[in-house]
C-alpha cells in the first residue's frame, strides 16, 4: 500500500472512531434537553408568575407558564414598595468595585506568578491555592472584624473590598499569562521593554478573553451576593438590590407574583452583561492566548 493511500486509510479509520451512532446521538441529546428543562424552567415559571394578575390562580394543579391575562403591574407594585432605583445603583456601584478591583489586581498578581522571576514565587501560589479550600463562611468573621477595624461597616466599599481580589480570578490570569510564550517575554527584555512595558504591549493583548471571564465571573458574583451585605449594611438607604427585595417577601408574603417580579428586576443587569461580553466570554473560555 503505497503512502497516498495509507494517510486515506488512516483518515477513514479516524472519522470511523468519531462518528456516533444513533442511538448515541439520542442519549446526547435526551441529557442536554434534560439538562436545558431543569436550568431554563425555574426562570421560566417565575417569569409567568411575575406577569400574572392578582385574580389568576398560580397555585393550579396542572401548571400553566402562559398568564391568561399577562400585566406588568407586578412590576410597578414592586417599585412601590421599594425604592428599587436606588437599591440597585448601589449594586452597580458594588459590583463596578469589584470587578474593576479584580481587573487590575488579577491581572497583576496573575502576570507576576506567571513571567516574573521572584524568591517565593511557588510558596506564594501555594498559599492561593489554599484558600480555594476554604469556604465562605469560614472566613466571614475574620473579614467583618478588618472591615469594621478599618470604618467600613455600613458603607459600599465594605461590601465590596472582600471581592475586590478573588483567589480564583488571580490563578486564571496567570494560566493565560503562562499560555503566552516565554519567546516573547525575553524578546521584549532584548529590545529594553520594562515589566510594566511587557505587560501592556506584550501580555495583556493575549488574555482579552480571559478578562472578559473575569469581568463576567466578578459582577455575578458582586450582584448576587446576599449574605455578606447582609451583615454589613444596617442602612436601609445603603442596602443592594438582593438584600432590598427581601422586603417583598415580609410584606406581601401571601403574594408571591411581586416576589417573582422582583427576581427578573434583579436578574435582567446580568442578562445585560452577559449579551455584551458574550462573544469575548466564549473566547476568553476557548482561546489558547496566542494564535498565528
Amino acid at each position: 500500500m503505497s503512502a497516498p493511500q495509507m494517510k486515506v486509510a488512516a483518515k477513514q479509520r479516524s472519522y470511523a472512531f468519531h462518528r456516533m451512532s444513533a442511538g448515541e446521538v439520542i442519549v446526547r441529546y435526551a441529557l442536554l434537553a434534560l439538562v436545558l428543562v431543569i436550568t431554563i424552567l425555574p426562570f421560566v415559571w417565575q417569569l409567568s408568575t411575575s406577569l400574572k394578575g392578582i385574580d389568576e390562580n398560580i397555585y393550579t394543579a396542572t401548571p400553566r407558564f402562559i398568564p391568561e391575562d399577562p400585566t406588568f403591574a407586578n412590576y410597578t407594585k414592586v417599585a412601590e414598595v421599594v425604592p428599587v432605583v436606588d437599591y440597585a445603583m448601589n449594586s452597580v456601584i458594588v459590583a463596578i468595585l469589584v470587578v474593576g478591583g479584580n481587573i487590575i489586581g488579577a491581572t497583576l498578581a496573575g502576570y507576576a506568578l506567571a513571567k516574573l522571576r521572584f524568591r517565593g514565587s511557588t510558596l506564594v501560589l501555594g498559599a492561593l491555592l489554599a484558600t480555594l479550600i476554604l469556604p465562605g463562611e469560614a472566613t466571614i468573621i475574620a473579614q467583618y472584624v478588618t472591615v469594621r477595624s478599618l470604618g467600613l461597616t455600613d458603607t459600599l466599599l465594605g461590601v465590596a473590598l472582600p471581592g475586590m481580589i478573588g483567589m480564583i480570578n488571580v490563578l486564571l490570569m496567570r494560566a493565560a499569562f503562562t499560555a503566552i510564550p516565554d519567546e516573547l517575554e525575553m524578546a521584549a527584555k532584548v529590545d529594553g521593554a520594562n515589566a510594566w512595558q511587557r505587560l501592556i504591549h506584550v501580555n495583556l493583548p493575549g488574555v482579552r478573553g480571559m478578562l472578559s471571564v473575569i469581568c463576567i465571573f466578578a459582577f455575578i458574583g458582586a450582584w448576587d451576593d446576599f449574605l455578606w451585605p447582609l451583615i454589613v449594611l444596617t442602612d436601609p438607604e445603603n442596602l443592594t438590590l438582593t438584600v432590598g427585595l427581601q422586603y417583598l417577601s415580609g410584606t406581601f408574603t401571601n403574594n408571591p407574583r411581586l416576589i417573582a417580579a422582583g427576581t427578573m428586576i434583579s436578574f435582567v443587569p446580568i442578562v445585560i452583561v452577559f449579551a455584551v461580553l458574550q462573544r469575548y466570554f466564549f473566547r476568553g473560555v476557548e482561546e489558547g492566548a496566542i494564535k498565528g
